[in-house]
């Protein structure tokens, strides 16, 4: 019996060694001094399998080196000066080597496979696993030991690209290209804080008689002119965050629209501010509907979404870090520090500050806040017989002066995109994903299934809702890495 037109179908095997178990059952070996039988051992098993792959892969080289002929000069294995090994059967790599002394001829001459046979890639796979998932070079320098894989590193790459374990453990996430801005950004000529985004920083201990208690600081941040406001919170619960913000709206001026992360905190005033609404007697409904406040929450874990003021947390800290240190000090010196912050921080310039003596001042939130750039530099003094209309129309000028300049020099410095430039797939309804937690080490991140995307305007996909064991959780796609499906995947969602 010829053992090599009873192979089994490679396609139909997921291991290589289910495959060559199958060809030991299927091939087998009759003894000359009975009628008994015995499978062939795993060496042989594996030889008639690669034969087979061989034969395959390379019929005409096979033909013409059996024949003693010059191989095609357009072949694939032409810079490997191929040999025909009678004793195997097999297609070896020539080479250079041949003056190598070496026990091992399957060092010196290995066997050349495709990478394309469905065999070949078994066989990348069941050294990867046997060597519990390495890198690329490590796998590739084993299979080299026996095996001449053509365009072998890019072979072992691909696998790898597929199987869920050295994706796990070394796939980066993909973040979309960076989206236009929000509308919210660009709320031009309207008053500051027309569009607010609002986050809390802290703790800071402060002195209270004998004893040391915590505070946190709330900044609201216009989205458009970029002014500051900051209030100090006795705790983080619903009720300090909304005196802060009627504190801020009683200075400032009422906003259209807030933007904040998930904080509990800012999740339990939206709640308590629409149950008080929907309290109210419908007359009192009609009259307060078009001042009610929008609340927009940014998705779970993604501070990216927030950078305008979260970049403003970060130079809030530094002020403080430098002003304050790490002593405790009395409630009252650091509501005046945080006021003073305030300040420096609404005096920085609004875009590029040319060197040039020519050219105008750069603009400042504090020339819409307060009337000037800076709060050190002294206001317009008029006669009292002109305060009225020269007043006027000095503010009306600065004002007209501010926009002037922000649209003019400020805005197109906003059109330039400064990271995530190159595109990617968008993540699709029944992917499955790792999703990210800092907090955790990475053996211990989370595996599920993406059960719903949300599209933005420009088609990309930044957000999706994720099913874990039978919760699910909202989550950018910044903090999710793909990972190839795999038929086990309803275990882990």
């Amino acid at each position: 019996m010829d053992p090599d037109q009873t192979l089994p179908d490679v396609t139909q095997f997921s291991t290589w060694k289910e495959l060559v178990e199958a060809t030991q059952q299927t091939c087998r070996k009759v003894t000359d001094d009975s009628d008994n039988t015995q499978l062939i051992d795993h060496r042989e098993a594996e030889l008639l399998l690669l034969r087979e792959c061989q034969a395959q892969s390379f019929p005409e080289e096979i033909t013409a080196l059996k024949t003693h002929k010059h191989i095609p000069i357009h072949s694939r294995l032409t810079c490997l000066a191929p040999e025909w090994d009678p004793e195997t059967n097999v297609l070896r790599v020539g080479g250079r080597l041949r003056r190598l002394e070496s026990p091992s001829v399957e060092q010196i001459h290995p066997m050349v496979l495709d990478p394309q046979h469905p065999a070949t890639k078994l066989l990348i796979k069941d050294f990867d696993e046997r060597l519990l998932h390495p890198g690329t070079e490590r796998v590739y320098a084993e299979i080299g030991r026996q095996y001449w894989i053509l365009r072998g590193r890019q072979a072992v790459k691909h696998h790898q690209l597929s199987c869920v374990s050295c994706q796990r453990w070394r796939a980066q996430h993909k973040v979309p290209p960076m989206a236009d801005l929000p509308p919210e950004r660009l709320r031009l000529l309207c008053p500051p804080f027309y569009s607010t985004g609002v986050d809390c920083f802290g703790p800071y201990h402060v002195k209270i008689g004998r004893r040391i208690e915590k505070r946190w600081g709330v900044i609201f941040k216009c989205l458009t002119t970029r002014a500051v406001h900051i209030e100090l919170l006795n705790s983080m619960d619903v009720d300090a965050f909304l005196l802060a913000l009627r504190r801020f709206i009683a200075r400032r001026g009422r906003p259209k629209e807030i933007r904040s992360d998930c904080g509990t905190n800012f999740r339990g005033a939206e709640r308590e501010l629409r149950e008080a609404f929907a309290a109210m007697e419908p007359q009192l409904k009609e009259q307060l509907a078009d001042y009610q406040i929008l609340f927009k929450f940014n998705p779970p874990n993604a501070p990216h979404f927030g950078g305008v003021w979260e970049r403003e947390v970060r130079s809030i800290k530094a002020a403080l870090q430098v002003a304050v240190g790490s002593q405790s000090v009395s409630e009252d010196v650091l509501s005046t520090v945080l006021v003073e912050v305030e300040c420096i921080l609404n005096s920085k310039p609004l875009g590029y500050v040319s060197a040039d003596v020519a050219d105008l001042d750069p603009i400042t939130p504090n020339l819409l806040l307060m009337g000037r750039r800076d709060a050190s530099l002294p206001q317009v003094a008029y006669a009292s017989g002109e305060m009225g209309r020269r007043r006027w129309r000095h503010c009306q000028n600065l004002v007209d002066q501010f926009w002037y300049q922000f649209t003019r020099n400020y805005l197109p410095v906003l059109q330039t995109r400064q990271k995530w430039h190159k595109p990617s797939d968008n993540l699709a309804v029944g992917s499955v994903v790792l999703i990210i937690d800092p907090q955790l080490p990475r053996a211990q991140w989370p595996i599920g299934k993406v059960v719903k995307t949300v599209v933005s305007k420009d088609g990309c996909v930044r957000t999706a809702d994720v099913l874990v064991k039978g919760k699910v959780y909202t989550r950018p796609v910044a903090r999710l890495i793909l990972l190839p499906a795999f038929e086990d995947d309803t275990k882990d969602s």
